[in-house]
């Protein structure tokens, strides 16, 4: 699998990027913005989903995946984006990878969110773009680094056991930080109801979970998501698919 995504990253960095007309962006989340009818993914970053949680400087959780969304929002500020589109992106091909940025401005959204502490670095190089960025804001604890976090790959896969990430990762308290990483009863964000449920029937047709929209016969019952989705395009590109029990009129809000 490594290796396929390395010979499309490869093939993604000799093949000529097309350039978007500047628009007005619709951030979806703290990675993923839509102009016009392309929604793009931020190139060579990996950013928090929005129901994503963190720890804190005090200990305390925090919707880190809101924030992360609203830093973008914010780094936008109202102004047209404008990026070269890579291509499809591997994991979802509806969705392209993009490199982009508010227009006027030299510097990529991908690395701004890297240097606000609210991406990590996703190139193994050594001299890769971002590398010095990520290590400045792990430095002066900067969004993210501030508290103590999973890295959001391995949060989208329920990785629980993975390494922790930031200044306040204490190993006496190991298992309540994991425990407020991963939380049995994670909550909804605002506008995004549609549950996500990982499952091991699902990986007969290559997914990692279902999800349930409020028209499924199923979605009241479910009342321990693992995830919580904005959109199907969100949950379909982090590896879930509908439930059958769905009436195939209704569409998610």
């Amino acid at each position: 699998m490594r290796l396929r995504i390395f010979l499309v990253a490869a093939l993604l960095s000799i093949l000529p990027a097309s350039q978007s007309s500047a628009a007005t962006a619709i951030v979806r989340d703290g990675g993923t913005l839509q102009l016009g009818n392309l929604t793009y993914r931020l190139d060579g970053i990996d950013v928090p989903t929005v129901d994503q949680l963190c720890i804190d400087e005090h200990a305390d959780s925090w919707t880190c995946g809101i924030e992360a969304r609203d830093q973008l929002t914010k780094l936008i500020g109202g102004r047209q984006v404008r990026c070269d589109d890579l291509g499809p992106d591997p994991a979802f091909k509806k969705r392209h990878i993009g490199v982009c940025k508010v227009e006027g401005e030299t510097t990529s959204l991908s690395q701004l969110l890297v240097r606000n502490g609210f991406a990590l670095n996703v190139e193994a190089s050594a001299t890769g773009r971002f590398q010095v960025d990520e290590a400045r804001a792990k430095e002066n604890r900067q969004g993210l680094w501030k508290g103590c976090f999973a890295a959001p790959r391995e949060f989208r896969v329920a990785k629980k056991d993975g390494a922790l990430l930031g200044a306040a990762c204490r190993t006496d308290r190991d298992r309540e930080i994991r425990e407020a990483l991963f939380p049995e009863d994670l909550v909804m964000p605002a506008a995004c109801n549609i549950k996500g449920k990982y499952a091991v029937r699902a990986r007969v047709t290559g997914n990692l979970g279902i999800y349930h929209l409020q028209a499924c016969r199923s979605y009241p019952g479910l009342t321990n998501p693992d995830r919580w989705f904005c959109s199907e395009e969100d949950a379909q590109a982090a590896g879930f698919r509908r439930a059958y029990n769905c009436r195939s009129t209704t569409k998610s809000k």
